[in-house]
């Protein structure tokens, strides 16, 4: 089944005429079109995209399984007369992607034209087929997974006491940029001492100094699709806190990588790793979910962490992410890229555990 049949196919169960998809990573995957900026409008029968002149010709080239249509006016003044004149009722759009003062306009509009068009605010229809992935879209991501492999190893032949957090950054994306990955997809995350208890932390000019904690988070992208990886490493011989709380956060991970199964939901999954955490005393300082989807974007549909019903099912791509952050010494996360396959994980990331660098 196609992604628009698909898409068709949850049309019917919501009872809904059209969907109206601005969020660009689902216009991408219905599509094909990479450009900044269009809306599709997609029902049981067509499909159209629409675009200002700027992407007339690359809309052209890249949907071509799309009625490319040229729109010369703001949002709000043409799509409520464009989906009364299709004659379409009930029309979904992206509650999560629609601002709330343009949702207010439109319906302004609808009103003022007396349209007989209803907007009905959606979420997570497109999201939802995205996050089972089709064989192409695996092999892009295998692909990215091997760039953030390499880099990792690079990773641990240039890092030094001495150097800065900004440093090691900068280098790592140069290198993935020149290995054939597009814009890295997040900001590159070296986080040393105790900056490294921040699970988002920004690389700063803090020098890499021995026996602390290194996190580094990064990724690559291929034909659109992403990576997501993180290594903690430490230079030197490290101490028994370092080597406590990595043997905590490592078994948690391994744990969840070998008993993590298809059918578990989201809650369950991140249950594995965060019991063996909380039975180490530390799961008041593991703030984040076990992991999340990667695709199109790095973090998307499942979700694996508390209160999560999303369900695992066969094709799914996601991290096994556990951490242990701790204010004023620094934390410790080690996060690899998985396919769920015949009904368990299969793990992409290559990259080894070792955590001293000499």
């Amino acid at each position: 089944m196609s992604r628009l049949q698909k898409l068709r196919h949850a049309l019917i169960q919501r009872e809904l005429d059209a969907l109206v998809v601005s969020q660009p990573e689902n216009r991408r995957y219905l599509s094909g079109f990479t450009g900044s900026a269009g809306w599709l409008i997609i029902s049981n029968i067509n499909a159209y995209l629409a675009v200002d002149f700027r992407y007339i010709e690359q809309a052209k080239k890249e949907a071509p399984d799309f009625n490319v249509i040229n729109v010369k006016d703001d949002v709000v003044r043409w799509l409520p007369k464009f989906l009364s004149d299709l004659t379409f009722k009930n029309a979904g759009f992206e509650a999560d992607r629609v601002p709330f003062a343009t949702y207010e306009k439109l319906l302004k509009t609808i009103k003022d034209g007396g349209y007989q068009l209803q907007l009905v605010p959606v979420s997570g229809m497109v999201e939802s087929i995205r996050a089972v992935k089709e064989p192409e879209e695996l092999h892009y991501i295998s692909e990215a997974v091997k760039l953030a492999d390499a880099a990792f190893d690079h990773a641990k032949s240039i890092l030094r006491q001495g150097m800065t957090e900004k440093e090691v950054a900068w280098a790592l994306e140069k290198f993935i940029r020149e290995k054939g990955s597009q814009a890295v997809p997040f900001d590159i995350i070296v986080a040393s001492g105790p900056s490294a208890a921040l699970p988002h932390a920004r690389p700063s000019e803090q020098l890499l100094l021995k026996n602390v904690p290194v996190v580094i988070d990064l990724g690559a992208r291929v034909n659109g699709y992403c990576s997501d990886l993180t290594r903690t490493f430490i230079i030197g011989n490290g101490d028994k806190t370092f080597s406590k709380i990595y043997d905590i956060v490592l078994g948690a991970q391994l744990t969840a990588l070998a008993t993590v199964g298809a059918g578990m939901n989201g809650d369950q999954a991140d249950r594995l790793a965060r019991t063996i955490i909380e039975q180490a005393n530390y799961g008041d300082v593991f703030g984040h979910g076990l992991g999340h989807g990667v695709g199109l974007e790095t973090h998307e549909s499942p979700r694996l962490g508390p209160n999560s019903v999303d369900l695992l099912v066969d094709g799914m791509v996601f991290t096994i992410e556990p951490g242990i952050y701790i204010a004023g010494w620094g934390g410790i996360r080690i996060e690899d890229t998985v396919v769920m396959e015949k009904g368990k994980t299969k793990t992409l990331t290559r990259a080894d555990k070792k955590a001293n660098i000499s």
